[in-house]
C-alpha cells in the first residue's frame, strides 16, 4: 500500500506516519515534509525518486506528474484503468495526506505581493481534488485532526471504510475551496474591489450551536481564518460560562460595535435584543458601568455587556448585582476573576488589549446579508460624526449640548430605524427605534426617559418627515438636536426648533438600522 504525504501543517505528523509504516504503508513525501520524516528516522521516498523526474522551477512542479496523478485518479476496479496504469509503471495511492500552502498566514504577516504568490499552492489542491474525486478508492486526509481516527480504522478494518472516504471526500472540497476564496478575497481587496463580479467567501466552523435565534432552528458560528487586528467577537477568548448562544453572539457583536465607539474613556454599553439599552463613558470603569445600567434598569436583567477597559474589582462587584448573560472586554483583573467565578453560568470574553486602545475603532468590513435566493453586502456603517456641522437653527447648541448631540449621534447609528435617542453628554438617556414611523419611537423614549429628558440633546436616524415628533421631543424637555436633513418639510421642522428655541444641527449623513 502506497500513501503519499505532503503536508504545510505538520502537527501530529511523525506519530501518524510512523503509525502508517507499522500498519504495513510505504510512504512517498516531498520537501519539508520528507525533511521531517527522515529527522524522525521514518523511511520514505522522495516523490522525484518514484517518478524518475527531478523536481524543477525552484519546486513549483513535484507532484504534477502521471506517476502521481494517475496513482491517485486510477481505479482498479476498471480494467482499462488497470490496464493503462501496468503499461506506464503506475502504481496506485491509496491514501493522500495533504495540506496547502500557508496563503492565509503569509497574507496575515504582512508580507509583500512576491511571497503571498508563491504561497498560492498548484500541486497541493490537484492531488487534494484528484483524490476527493477518486474517493472510492482513495482517502484524503487534510485535516491533522482526522490522523487518530484513521489510523484507528486501518488497524482495525485494514482499511479506510468507504463512509469515512466518503466524508474525508467532502472534507476535502471544503477545504480547496475556501482555500481558492481566501485568494479571491485577497486579490479583490488588492484591487480594492470588495463587490466582485463573483463573490466567494471563507469562513472556519467555530462551534455548533444548540440552536438558532430560536429552539426550532439550527444554529453554527463560523469565524474568518486569519484573526483581525482589531477586536472580534469571533476570536475572543472565552474565560467562563455556558455555551454561547446564536443570540449571544449577536448581542456580543452589536456591544462591541458601540463600545468602539467610545474610545478616548473608559464606557459601558449594556445590550438586550441587540438594542442598547444603556450607554455612559465616565474617568472610572465602575462608575461607567453603574450609570448605563441605571439607564434601564429592568431590560439590563439578562442584558449583554461591553467594556473598553479592564475589568476590574470594582466593576466585576457591581456586574455580580445582576443576573448577566455575557460580557466582553479587553481583559480581568485576577479578582474581578475570582469575584465573576460565582456566576457561573456568565460567558466572560477576553476580545485582547486593542480593545482597549484610545485609537480603537470599529472594523472596515463588509456587512453581509441573506434574502431568499441571494445575498445584500454593503460598507459597514462607519462614518464618523463631521468635525464642524451646519447650524440650521436660530440657536446653535452650546458646548455642552453639542458634546451631548455628538454622543446621542454615536449610539444613533447602533439602534434600530426609526432611531431616536435621547443623551446627555456622557450618557444615553432613553432610546426608541424598531418603529414603522418616527414620532412613535419618541414617545416610546419619553416614556422610559422621563423627567431625566430634561435639557437633553435628542439624534434622529433620518430626517424628521413632520414636526411631530420634533413637537414631542421639546414636550420631553430636549434642547438641541441632531438629524441628516433632506426632507421636503426641512423647513417647517427648523421653524419648529425655532419656536421651542432648540438648537438644530443636520449632517447630511442617515444611520438607517433594518
Amino acid at each position: 500500500m502506497l500513501a503519499l504525504l505532503s503536508v504545510s501543517d505538520k502537527r501530529g505528523l511523525v506519530p501518524f506516519a510512523q503509525g502508517l509504516v507499522r500498519l504495513g504503508y510505504r510512504l512517498l513525501s516531498t520537501g519539508g515534509t520528507l525533511e521531517a520524516l527522515k529527522a524522525a528516522g521514518i523511511p520514505a521516498t522522495q516523490v522525484s525518486e518514484h517518478t524518475q523526474s527531478p523536481e524543477i522551477l525552484g519546486g513549483r512542479v513535484k507532484t504534477l506528474h502521471p506517476r502521481i496523478h494517475g496513482g491517485i485518479l486510477g481505479r482498479p476496479d476498471l480494467e482499462s484503468d488497470k490496464a493503462e496504469m501496468a503499461a506506464n509503471h503506475i502504481e496506485p495511492i491509496s491514501l493522500v495526506v495533504v495540506n496547502l500552502y500557508p496563503f492565509r498566514q503569509t497574507v496575515a504577516s504582512g508580507a509583500g505581493e512576491d511571497d503571498v504568490i508563491e504561497n498560492i499552492d498548484i500541486g497541493g489542491p490537484a492531488m487534494v481534488r484528484a483524490s476527493a474525486k477518486n474517493f472510492k478508492h482513495v482517502a484524503i486526509v487534510v485535516d491533522p485532526d482526522d490522523y487518530a481516527p484513521v489510523l484507528a480504522e486501518i488497524e482495525g478494518h485494514k482499511a479506510v471504510g468507504l463512509e469515512t472516504r466518503r466524508r474525508l471526500m467532502r472534507k476535502a472540497f471544503a477545504h480547496t475551496a475556501a482555500y481558492d476564496a481566501s485568494i479571491s478575497g485577497w486579490l479583490s481587496g488588492e484591487a480594492q474591489e470588495p463587490f466582485p463580479e463573483e463573490l466567494s467567501l471563507a469562513f472556519r466552523k467555530v462551534q455548533g450551536l444548540r440552536y438558532g435565534e430560536n429552539p426550532h432552528q439550527r444554529g453554527a458560528f463560523y469565524k474568518e481564518y486569519a484573526a483581525p487586528k482589531e477586536p472580534s467577537v469571533a476570536f475572543a477568548k472565552v474565560l467562563q460560562g455556558k455555551e454561547l448562544s446564536y443570540n449571544n453572539i449577536l448581542d456580543l457583536d452589536a456591544a462591541l460595535g458601540l463600545v468602539l465607539e467610545f474610545p478616548e474613556k473608559p464606557c459601558a454599553v449594556v445590550i438586550k435584543h441587540n438594542t442598547p439599552c444603556g450607554v455612559a463613558v465616565d474617568d472610572v470603569l465602575e462608575k461607567a458601568y453603574r450609570t448605563a445600567r441605571a439607564v434601564d434598569e429592568v431590560s439590563a436583567f439578562g442584558g449583554i455587556v461591553a467594556f473598553n477597559r479592564e475589568v476590574d474589582e470594582a466593576t466585576a462587584k457591581a456586574m455580580a448585582e445582576t443576573f448577566l448573560e455575557a460580557v466582553i472586554a479587553p481583559s480581568y483583573s485576577a479578582v474581578a476573576l475570582q469575584v465573576l467565578a460565582g456566576k457561573k453560568n456568565l460567558r466572560l470574553l477576553e476580545a485582547g488589549p486593542a480593545l482597549a486602545s484610545p485609537t480603537a475603532a470599529p472594523r472596515p468590513q463588509v456587512d453581509a446579508r441573506s434574502v431568499s435566493g441571494g445575498m445584500l453586502l454593503m460598507d459597514r456603517d462607519a462614518v464618523e460624526p463631521p468635525l464642524e456641522w451646519k447650524v440650521v437653527s436660530k440657536r446653535a447648541p452650546t458646548p455642552e449640548e453639542e458634546r451631548a448631540l455628538r454622543f446621542a449621534w454615536k449610539v444613533c447609528k447602533h439602534v434600530k430605524s426609526n432611531a431616536i435617542v435621547f443623551a446627555a453628554p456622557a450618557q444615553l438617556l432613553a432610546q426608541g427605534g424598531g418603529q414603522t414611523n418616527r414620532v412613535d419611537s419618541v414617545r416610546i423614549a419619553m416614556t422610559r426617559g422621563g423627567e431625566a429628558l430634561k435639557g437633553s440633546a435628542v439624534a434622529s436616524d433620518a430626517f424628521f418627515p413632520f414636526r411631530d415628533g420634533l413637537d414631542e421631543a421639546a414636550r420631553a424637555g430636549a434642547t438641541a438636536v441632531i438629524q441628516p436633513g433632506g426632507s421636503v418639510r426641512d423647513a417647517e421642522v427648523i421653524a419648529a426648533a425655532d419656536e421651542h428655541g432648540m438648537a438644530m444641527v443636520v449632517t447630511g449623513v442617515r444611520h438607517f438600522r433594518h
